[in-house]
């Protein structure tokens, strides 16, 4: 076996080298950094591949999450539900906009967001659900959508692992109150350093995340309502123009990866199921029984692997005072739970690799 190192990521730019320099270059010699005519043609671009019909750019995912809540009303005393299982920032995004995170358990298969969990944490005081598309798949629109309806509350989809996702052939994010959208370096379509958006079909909600990214100012200097400083900024806008074109064949690669992953696991480490073919593959996840020696396994293979997420959010310590009922299927995920090598310039030989590393650890080698 060779011992050449198979990083978890590789984020230096490759085909889209020349783009990114170019269109860098372009913003220098421009001189407009903020919220200038890259952002402007960044949102038009990104609202139409997301099958929106707009897209506003802000700082961070984060704030993308805490501002789509702001503008459709969401409030402190409000209640908010998320999923048990996905980055600490979706609820902290909540208690940024004002209001409270109430955890429910997540689907064993896929762990989004359970239905029936979801529907049992609501209370007269819930405002607004928000669903995430972890890892790139896409959660149960269709059962959330009918509580969200039958509660008359609010769906904001955290889309930030999600970009070019598709539920049931709808992109993801445009069929609600709107999408939150990361840039982070680490995700399918990033920019070299933090950005988001949001998309929506409601002008109006667009309208408003426009006044709140920019201080709630409505002229210059004079300020409606308070808002926040979350700009997107025009280098990253540029970069992510330069890539976005790109996006789709990346998408495609990840999908094909997955795919020989699939066919080559087998045994005690199992990838989560795929229910929807709209999955974009952020990231590739299995649940192995001995986590911690499978990784050590690995790493002595040279094989980076990573943990998403090693803590259910009742479980963060930043998070327990919200914590209300157990959520045991997601504990049990987060001490299971490892994310393999994918991205798209991962070889299909390093795929081989490491799932045939993967057998011998399953056939008892770890102890040889």
């Amino acid at each position: 076996m060779t011992s050449e190192r198979i990083p978890f990521i590789d984020l230096r730019p490759a085909e889209d080298d020349a783009a990114v320099r170019a269109a860098i270059d372009r913003v220098v010699r421009r001189g407009w950094f903020v919220l200038g005519p890259e952002v402007e043609a960044f949102e038009g671009e990104f609202a139409a591949a997301s099958g929106a019909s707009y897209a506003v750019g802000v700082g961070n995912g984060t704030d993308a999450i805490a501002l789509l809540l702001r503008a459709i009303g969401i409030a402190p005393g409000d209640e908010v539900i998320v999923p048990a299982i996905t980055a600490a920032y979706t609820a902290l995004a909540v208690i940024e906009a004002g209001a409270t995170p109430v955890f429910a358990d997540v689907d064993p298969d896929t762990l989004t967001l359970d239905a029936a969990a979801c529907d049992a944490a609501i209370t007269p005081r819930t405002a607004a659900i928000v669903p995430v598309h972890l890892y790139g798949h896409p959660a149960d629109m269709t059962a959330l959508r009918a509580i969200a309806s039958r509660h008359a509350l609010a769906l904001v989809e955290d889309c930030c692992q999600a970009h070019l996702a598709t539920y049931q052939g709808v992109p993801v994010g445009t069929r609600n109150a709107g999408g939150a959208f990361s840039f982070y370096p680490t995700k399918n379509l990033g920019a070299l350093g933090d950005g988001g958006a949001i998309v929506t079909n409601d002008a109006s909600v667009a309208e408003r995340i426009r006044r709140l990214r920019n201080g709630g100012q409505v002229d210059r200097y004079v300020h409606a309502e308070a808002g926040c400083n979350s700009r997107l900024d025009d280098l990253q806008a540029a970069v992510l123009r330069a890539r976005l074109p790109l996006l789709p064949q990346w998408t495609a690669r990840r999908r094909m990866l997955a795919a020989v992953y699939r066919q080559q696991m087998r045994d005690e480490v199992q990838p989560l199921i795929e229910r929807d073919p709209g999955h974009v593959y952020h990231l590739f996840v299995v649940r192995a029984h001995d986590r911690e020696a499978l990784r050590s396994y690995l790493q002595a293979s040279g094989i980076e692997t990573l943990i998403h997420y090693p803590l259910a959010l009742p479980q963060q310590p930043a998070l327990a005072p919200f914590a209300r009922a157990a959520c045991p299927v997601a504990a049990e995920a987060a001490a299971r739970i490892v994310s393999l090598p994918l991205h798209p310039r991962l070889t299909d030989a390093a795929v081989e690799r490491i799932c045939s590393t993967i057998d011998a650890f399953q056939k008892g080698h770890i102890h040889a």
